[in-house]
């Protein structure tokens, strides 16, 4: 199925998703894939802000402030996500999680990736209304579905070893 219907199915069917591309058999590199491309959305979500900040603080010129956002969603946020999603592996091996380290990556990069158009949303309303009740209650939103799709697609990420490929 297209990464787009699976986006759409996420928000719906999370656990039917993530189930689906366990099946596919084990990709680091469709998991890498899947987390670049999060990342990458969430970096093009902030353009929006980061224009308001530059026309707010003239002494923080746009260039600067897109080029810390870019090494820090290209180059640091991946390392990091990689580190989360082992250490939610562990957690949820501790707790009787029969999956594997990759089923709890990936569990983790496609919730990233399914999140990603309330991100870019987000971002909309951070950089054209500003900081507010509207930015607050999207962005309360935004966390909100993240942690359930991760929640929903890591319970079922972590159900049984051999869907793991």
């Amino acid at each position: 199925m297209a990464v787009t219907t699976d986006i759409v199915q996420s928000w719906r069917r999370p656990r039917r998703v993530i189930r689906r591309l366990l099946d596919m058999g084990r990709r680091e590199d469709r998991a890498l894939v899947y987390l670049v491309l999060a990342c990458l959305l969430i970096f093009v979500a902030q353009w929006p802000r980061l224009q308001r900040e530059a026309i707010l603080m003239p002494e923080r010129p746009l260039d600067a402030l897109i080029g810390a956002a870019l090494f820090g969603w290209l180059f640091i946020a991946p390392l990091l996500f990689y580190a989360i999603g082992m250490l939610s592996h562990l957690v949820a091996r501790m707790l009787g999680g029969k999956g594997t380290g990759y089923s709890a990556r990936l569990a983790l990069f496609w919730s990233l990736l399914a999140t990603s158009p309330a991100f870019l949303f987000y971002g909309m309303v951070a950089g054209f209304i500003g900081p507010g009740p509207a930015q607050t209650m999207v962005g309360a939103g935004l966390l909100l579905a993240f942690v359930v799709i991760w929640g929903m697609t890591l319970i079922e990420a972590e159900q049984a070893p051999e869907r793991q490929g």
